[in-house]
């Protein structure tokens, strides 16, 4: 039996409007720069076919975030890293500009930095939260300044707030631009909760959150072209991404470096679990009723 292709995330019951929709879901298939395993450009075809998988319904919020409306926009195709990050960017702008809560899908990392750009134009006073198992902020990297690995510091041109979680793989090249205070470093916080309020207390008003899937333990996400060992517990990520959403106004997000096995396709549901989750915790209809504890 051949499998079913899935285009809208979610698969909701009727097919989503663009003009009633809230929330747009942007694909980037751009791997170009990863430096070990390749696979990225298939990760958002892998997180949206997943998606039609997951039950609409969500405990945790006791919502339903498809009701918001979430139309699954064309991937943006490049072939070139500096012309895609142009591309993204300027692509993400007009749905700001059209009033949409936009998410997007690498990818490589690197296609973040047109979102963020085109984010921090937008908002005011913008931070990021940065989740990775690298601090991803060499100036350059193979000759290239727009590798995945110098995602942070193209992203340091449009925002000076960037706060990074679960980071345990870096150059020493990187320890100039790496302050120990904005850095949340995975063998530090792998045994607390504590620290889950001090990175959110580090955060502006408005805030981006970027995500490479290596900050999940391997054991959780071993579909990723870098891998490290000792990463986050998928509580730890959404405990802290709940904190964030409640705390804060969560302006935008990304998911990347999702590189798909077709012998294990958890990772697939992982990450589009991920990416509704966020969503839920922004949009929810019932407010938390209980103060948050960490």
């Amino acid at each position: 039996m051949k499998e079913q292709i899935f285009s809208n995330f979610l698969d909701p019951p009727e097919e989503p409007v663009y003009e009633k929709s809230k929330i747009v879901i942007l694909p980037v298939p751009f791997d170009r720069t990863s430096t070990w395993i390749k696979g990225s450009d298939k990760g958002p075809d892998a997180i949206i076919q997943a998606s039609a998988n997951i039950e609409l319904y969500d405990i945790e919020t006791r919502s339903e975030i498809h009701k918001q409306g979430i139309f699954t926009e064309q991937p943006v195709i490049s072939e070139d890293a500096g012309k895609m990050v142009k591309e993204v960017h300027e692509k993400v702008s007009r749905l700001l500009t059209d009033g949409k809560f936009v998410v997007t899908l690498g990818g490589e990392h690197s296609v973040s930095i047109g979102a963020i750009g085109a984010h921090a134009e937008k908002f005011k006073d913008l931070s990021i939260l940065h989740l990775d198992a690298h601090s991803d902020r060499r100036d350059s990297y193979q000759g290239n300044r727009y590798s995945h690995a110098c995602v942070m510091a193209r992203a340091k041109e449009y925002v000076k707030n960037i706060v990074s979680v679960g980071v345990r793989s870096m150059d020493s090249s990187e320890l100039a631009s790496a302050s120990k205070d904005a850095i949340f470093y995975a063998h530090e916080i792998h045994d607390s909760r504590e620290w889950i309020n001090k990175a959110v207390g580090k955060l502006s008003a408005n805030v981006y959150v970027t995500i490479d899937v290596d900050v999940f333990d391997t054991g959780i996400m071993p579909s990723t072209g870098t891998p490290e060992p000792g990463g986050l517990g998928w509580y730890q990520v959404t405990r802290l991404l709940k904190a964030v959403a409640e705390k804060k106004n969560l302006a935008g997000f990304d998911v990347t470096e999702l590189c798909p096995s077709p012998s294990n396709r958890s990772p697939d549901a992982l990450a589009a679990k991920l990416v509704a989750t966020i969503l839920n915790y922004k949009f929810q209809e019932i407010k938390f009723k209980n103060k948050i504890n960490f």
